[in-house]
């Protein structure tokens, strides 16, 4: 009991509670202003009375301040450090809404109130007990001015020490209710909200939402790179002998590839860094040069191609690659993120991947691209693909990748048919490939039909694969009225 009423944490809502008196003085002296201009001959400070009454008129007064959003985010870190409340019970934001204000206000005024009752006390009764506690050693005379000492002494002298002690106890038990009561409400006047935790559970959904948007971007950009990377190095590598031109050929649509790979992850991370720093412009303008930078390597010089994607067999895409890559088209520019005219103030621009994602205007590069690879795609098309809202084209262009992809990663060298149609009420995609006696072991997960599935389901789409009389079978339905 001692402990709990003697103990850090007692010490520390102790502080708070003469925190909270000290901050309701500058309203009890402004009313005790008012009542002495309003009534000319009332002096509030010599009547209890009138003491009281303007301790009553002061608190309203005080509760004004606490409308002040940030008041929440004060006193809610006051409590955290004095009161012993955990954090996660206590709202972190200011009171943003006319719900968490007037909680904060009710929560002001009870801190103000009960920390003025507590200071007033403390500084009555504390010397009041030190007086008692020390009177048997005190002359007779010292004290005949004080009444109530002197009635005490009438009574006998070694009473005063156990009065003074009970004065103590009874204001022990006082500051360590006062701090009981105030730590009890705090987290219902200073906790979040039902608003606070309807707003926390949607910017949970929205980081989520942009967490997986990244995730898929990812895999269907740098993911289908390096995959294309893994396997130009493959052919490279078994006919680097035979056939040292091809090597050195291959060895650049890797560069190139790797480069652009890195392009689009360098706007993935834009988007996550949440400081939004610039790039410095020496590493723009390198990153603007790469483009014509040539180099060295064991079989002589190597200029940078256009980028190639092979994804199958190596044997099957190596004479593939020497007739076709020249045909492959670059990557569509990133879009600058930074305003025109940073370059002049020492920074440049930093692509940005949201701006810079294709659309099915691009399909044409794309299927050059599967083609210089190793692949025979099919394409018909119905409708008008260039006038597609900028949304579904987009993700219907990662769909397209993204089974293209499947297809020459796990079915090799197989002729694919792609029907893509465009209809006054959504877009329809079909991709086909037969299906080979030796599937190749998947190692993604399924995280590319996931994505797929994922993609639709935003635009209110649908999506389903499947092996169907020994073909694969992709379709995917985007409504136009679904964004």
């Amino acid at each position: 009991m001692l402990r709990a009423g003697l103990g850090r944490r007692a010490r520390l809502r102790w502080v708070h509670l003469v925190l909270g008196g000290a901050l309701l003085m500058p309203y009890y002296l402004l009313c005790a202003v008012l009542v002495m201009v309003i009534s000319r001959n009332v002096n509030p400070f010599i009547s209890l009375a009138w003491q009281l009454a303007v301790f009553v008129l002061a608190v309203p007064v005080a509760a004004v301040t606490g409308l002040v959003p940030l008041v929440r985010t004060l006193e809610a870190s006051a409590v955290r450090w004095l009161c012993d409340v955990p954090g996660e019970r206590l709202a972190e934001r200011p009171a943003d809404s006319w719900d968490a204000r007037s909680r904060t206000s009710l929560w002001y005024a009870l801190h103000l109130a009960v920390g003025g009752l507590v200071s007033a006390l403390t500084l009555a009764l504390t010397p009041a007990a030190l007086l008692l506690l020390t009177q048997p050693m005190e002359p007779p005379h010292e004290a005949d001015d004080i009444s109530w000492v002197a009635r005490l002494r009438d009574g006998g002298v070694a009473f005063a020490p156990l009065a003074g002690l009970l004065l103590l106890a009874g204001l022990i038990g006082v500051i360590a209710a006062a701090g009981s009561v105030l730590a009890r409400c705090a987290p219902v006047l200073l906790g979040a909200t039902p608003g606070d935790q309807l707003a926390a559970a949607r910017r949970r959904a929205t980081e989520l939402a942009v967490r997986n948007r990244l995730a898929r971007e990812l895999h269907d950009s740098v993911g289908h790179a390096l995959s294309a990377v893994t396997l130009q190095a493959s052919a490279a590598r078994r006919v680097l002998d035979c056939d040292p031109e091809f090597a050195r050929r291959a060895l650049a649509a890797i560069e190139d590839t790797t480069r652009d790979a890195v392009s689009e992850l360098d706007g993935v991370l834009g988007l996550l860094r949440e400081d939004g720093e610039p790039v410095p412009a020496t590493e723009g303008a390198a990153a603007a040069t790469a483009g014509t930078a040539r180099g060295t390597s064991r079989w002589g010089p190597v200029e940078a191609t256009e980028p190639v994607e092979a994804t199958g067999a190596p044997e099957a895409v190596g004479r593939k690659l020497v007739s076709d890559t020249a045909k492959a088209p670059a990557l569509p520019a990133a879009a600058p993120l930074s305003p025109p005219g940073a370059a002049r103030h020492g920074f440049a621009p930093r692509p940005l991947l949201a701006l810079s994602t294709p659309t099915l205007a691009d399909l044409t590069g794309l299927l050059d691209r599967t083609r210089a690879a190793g692949g025979t795609v099919a394409l018909s098309t119905a409708g008008p693909i260039d006038l597609l809202p900028p949304v579904v084209s987009r993700e219907a262009y990662r769909i397209v990748q993204e089974g293209l992809s499947n297809a020459l990663r796990h079915a090799g060298d197989v002729p694919v048919r792609l029907c893509v149609t465009v209809s006054e009420s959504e877009v329809a995609i079909q991709l086909e490939n037969p299906v080979t006696g030796v599937r190749r072991a998947a190692s993604g997960g399924g995280r590319g039909l996931r994505g797929i599935a994922e993609r639709a389901a935003l635009l209110h789409g649908s999506s389903s694969a499947g092996v169907h009389d020994g073909v694969w079978q992709l379709m995917a339905r985007l409504p136009l009225g679904g964004v």
